[in-house]
C-alpha cells in the first residue's frame, strides 16, 4: 500500500476532532457529509443506536432525475433540499452538523445553507 498524503492525514485528524464533540441522537441526529471529487454523500445518523436514519447522495435516482453532475455547488444546493424534504416525513427538524473535516466553504456550505432554507435547524 502507498503512503497516505499529508492532506489525507490532516483531514482524518480534523474529522476525528469534530467527532469527539458531535454526536447524534434519535431526536437530533447527526448530519454527516462526505465529499468526493465527483459526488456528495449525506447521512442522518443516530449515534446512540448506531443507525443511519436517512441517506441521500448525488448518485441517487431522485437526484439524477433533476441534475446530471454531482460535484458542483448547484448540485449541493439541490442535495440539501432533497435531504430536508426526506427528513420531514420522519419528523426530523433539528440536526447537528458534521462537516467531516472539510472546510465550511463551497459545496459543504451550499449544502448546509440549502438544508437550513428548506426546514432543517442547526
Amino acid at each position: 500500500m502507498g503512503k497516505r498524503s499529508k492532506k489525507e492525514i490532516a483531514l482524518k485528524q480534523r474529522h476525528n476532532r469534530i467527532r469527539r464533540k458531535v454526536s447524534g441522537t434519535d431526536q437530533i441526529p447527526r448530519l454527516s457529509v462526505h465529499r468526493s471529487q465527483l459526488n456528495l454523500y449525506t447521512q442522518l445518523i443516530n449515534d446512540l443506536a448506531g443507525k443511519t436514519m436517512l441517506a441521500v447522495s448525488t448518485r441517487d435516482k431522485k437526484f439524477k432525475a433533476k441534475m446530471d453532475k454531482g460535484g458542483t455547488v448547484k448540485a449541493a444546493e439541490l442535495l440539501g433540499q432533497i435531504l430536508a424534504e426526506g427528513a420531514k416525513p420522519k419528523g426530523i427538524t433539528r440536526v447537528v452538523f458534521d462537516r467531516g473535516g472539510y472546510a465550511y466553504h463551497g459545496r459543504v456550505k451550499s449544502l448546509a445553507e440549502s438544508a437550513r432554507k428548506h426546514g432543517l435547524k442547526f
